[in-house]
């Protein structure tokens, strides 16, 4: 079957590097988040650098980006950013630096998303943040820079933090040092109100379609433009669009034609039934219904259709024959095209 659990910078981190141009000002590629630039350019431009900082908006919008922005920012104490600092950050190796992202446990040992991407190995749950790396944070926080005025520490999607974790980093927030701390999530009400209360908020939404587009031609995603229904369930997030896209592509090229199609005859129905069965794990036919959702959405204007893939959709979701649902689904009139 197939899995895809994406990498979480594939979602995260849409737009276009930062440090491999020759702009003044870091934060000049990002297209969007006008009032999270505003806040911390501020930060910034008064040296009044908080201990720590709660980035939280909706995943794909340029959360990750913004922080290295922020963080190179800090760590030049100038414009524009030294070309040794600018490859030291591409490899998330500056000595004042520590960037921590969710991690599968893989043989006693934390591995990230990109590393079980190249090893081929897959989960059947998702990465977290743990104990284990709360703990390094605080070691990291609590010794004296090398280089930079302040250690930085990044937390990427802290909606994944164990609950261990989560009280560790509480602990961590209670005592910051003279570090900064950066710590990224979909939403506020996923974490702790404590550790909502000790950050700096700086809000991150949602880029207007033609924001959208922009930063989808500008990283050499020209192609999803050209699939509206990506474009629509992307909901402004071109990280979300470049998944979706992902995602898409890792279901046969048949099967997809054959889906936005419809079965005319029971028996392709049946075979079509049959293929996604033995195809696609779970997660991907409840993002398949999403997708198909949208497409006769606009196709139709049929709410019996979308009714029709809901049903479904619940289905699968409390574990039933998934091959039976899709059997029932796409043999029913209700969802043939009109």
């Amino acid at each position: 079957m197939l899995q895809f659990f994406p990498h979480p910078g594939e979602v995260n981190e849409p737009l276009t590097d930062p440090l491999i141009n020759t702009h003044q000002n870091p934060f000049d590629p990002i297209v969007g988040q006008d009032q999270a630039i505003a806040l911390l350019q501020g930060a910034i431009t008064t040296n009044r650098i908080a201990p720590a900082y709660l980035f939280a908006g909706p995943v794909g919008v340029g959360k990750r980006l913004i922080a290295r922005c922020f963080v190179s920012a800090m760590l030049s104490h100038r414009f524009p950013t030294s070309n040794s600092l600018k490859e030291q950050l591409q490899l998330y190796n500056h000595p004042d630096l520590l960037w921590v992202e969710p991690t599968y446990l893989h043989q006693g040992n934390l591995i990230t998303a990109t590393q079980a991407n190249t090893q081929k190995l897959e989960f059947n749950k998702p990465p977290q943040i743990r104990i284990e790396q709360v703990r390094e944070v605080s070691q990291f926080l609590s010794r004296r820079p090398l280089k930079a005025p302040r250690s930085l520490v990044v937390i990427e999607q802290a909606d994944t933090l164990a609950d261990s974790a989560a009280n560790a980093l509480l602990k961590t927030l209670e005592e910051p040092g003279s570090g900064t701390l950066i710590i990224t999530a979909s939403s506020t009400h996923s974490l702790l109100p404590t550790i909502v209360s000790r950050c700096t908020f700086i809000p991150f939404r949602s880029l207007e379609r033609g924001d959208t587009k922009r930063v989808l031609q500008q990283t050499g995603n020209e192609e999803i433009l050209a699939d509206n229904t990506l474009l629509e369930l992307s909901l402004g997030s071109p990280g979300k669009a470049i998944a979706a896209f992902n995602q898409l592509n890792h279901i046969p090229q048949d099967l997809r034609r054959a889906l936005t199609e419809l079965p005319l005859t029971t028996r392709k129905a049946l075979e079509l039934a049959y293929f996604i069965d033995k195809t696609l794990d779970t997660q991907t036919q409840l993002w398949l219904v999403d997708y198909l959702q949208q497409y006769y959405w606009e196709l139709h204007h049929q709410p019996s259709i979308i009714q029709h893939l809901e049903n479904a959709r619940n289905y699968i979701r409390e574990r039933s024959q998934s091959r039976l649902v899709w059997e029932v689904t796409l043999v029913g009139e209700e969802c043939m095209p009109l």
